[in-house]
């Protein structure tokens, strides 16, 4: 088991660390673009996996030089990612390690998810009863790579930041870890990446 004992905390981000949804929100992303007229570009798209959907979109805005609604993109997002019928499944690494250092220290769930969604998808897992806090797009001002919902996180399970882990796919959570003073271990295709 990976030793996290020089940790007093672990964060984890959700889609594409602990659960495997990256794919069906890329997929909903594509229908989206398709619908309304914004290139899909699938690697530009995935570095933007962490960000809130509608600070997605007002990127997408100036990108692109358009200007539709974020509400209403993201409503029209969320309607074809539901037409998906996708089932969350759990990326079994990470959660190795979420359930060895259950009950030893505090563990908390970062995401650029709403909280809607997330309780859903975590319920759905069985993960929701094994975090003791949940910070959510829902929850912060300032989505990734701001700082704010791993700092949220932190103050959450009562852990100085610095004596925090996180556990990230994307190199825009990577940056909100790093900017919050915590290391971070990134997760790449359900695989831990542990530096030589």
């Amino acid at each position: 088991m990976l030793d996290l004992t020089k940790y007093q905390g672990i964060i984890f981000d959700m889609d594409g660390t602990l659960i495997d949804s990256m794919g069906s929100h890329l997929q909903a992303w594509e229908l989206t673009c398709h619908a309304l007229g914004y290139p899909f570009d699938y690697d530009y798209m995935y570095s933007l996996g962490g960000v809130p959907t509608l600070a997605t979109v007002d990127i997408l805005n100036e990108k692109y030089g358009l200007s539709h609604d974020p509400d209403e993109v993201a409503k029209q997002k969320h309607q074809f990612w539901l037409g998906l019928n996708h089932q969350p499944e759990i990326i079994t690494e990470t959660v190795d390690v979420l359930n060895y250092y259950h009950g030893k220290m505090p563990i908390g769930v970062g995401t650029g998810a709403d909280r809607a969604h997330a309780i859903e998808h975590l319920t759905q897992t069985g993960l929701i009863d094994k975090i003791d806090a949940l910070v959510t797009a829902s929850d912060v001002r300032h989505g990734k790579p701001h700082p704010e919902t791993f700092l949220s996180v932190a103050k959450q399970i009562n852990i100085q930041p610095q004596n925090c882990v996180v556990f990230e796919d994307t190199q825009i959570g990577y940056q909100a870890a790093q900017a919050g003073g915590m290391d971070c271990i990134l997760v790449k295709d359900g695989k831990i990446q542990l530096k030589s």
